[in-house]
């Protein structure tokens, strides 16, 4: 399945799922009363849907090892340095505020390697610098596998082949 980012219109139905489900993640709200209006800026909040404050950049890591055991969830949150329960939040925030365009999806024409990374997948959920994040990760060609690579501490997912003897 290739990776997608979809930046749709926020519709409140849309925004109502994705903050409860931040929300359940964290088991956290923000403070009531906020307004529909955000700063736009990424480490300033933006409103939310009904009245809960978001920051511009939250997000939700869902991954799975692909083998069959329970996809493991994390939020995190980049404002004011790093914070939710991602287990590295500091090192996987100042990673993407080095990246250009960390979510921007694989061009439609591009040219990948045949070469298999792994069953893992991921999905990158929330929002970013303001703008609506939907990204699914997976490892299953050369271009999938230097995706998933480039967002480094973000996906806290062992990979590849323990080569330990013993």
């Amino acid at each position: 399945m290739p990776p997608t980012v979809r930046r749709p219109a926020a519709g409140p139905r849309a925004g109502a799922v994705l903050v409860g489900v931040a929300l359940a993640l964290s088991g956290c709200a923000g403070p009531a009363g906020g307004t529909a209006s955000g700063s736009g800026s990424p480490s300033g909040a933006s409103g939310g849907v009904d009245g809960v404050a978001r920051s511009a950049d939250d997000l939700v890591v869902v991954a799975s090892q692909g083998d069959g055991s329970p996809p493991q969830s994390w939020t995190l949150t980049c404002s004011g340095g790093g914070g939710g329960t991602h287990p590295q939040p500091q090192e996987a925030c100042e990673h993407l505020a080095g990246m250009t365009d960390p979510f921007a999806p694989l061009p439609a024409d591009v040219m990948c390697t045949e070469q298999y990374g792994g069953p893992q997948t991921a999905r990158v959920t929330g929002s970013w610098h303001g703008d609506e994040v939907e990204l699914d990760l997976s490892r299953t060609d050369g271009c999938r596998i230097s995706q998933w690579d480039s967002l480094g501490p973000v996906l806290p997912v062992p990979v590849g082949v323990d080569d330990s003897l013993g």
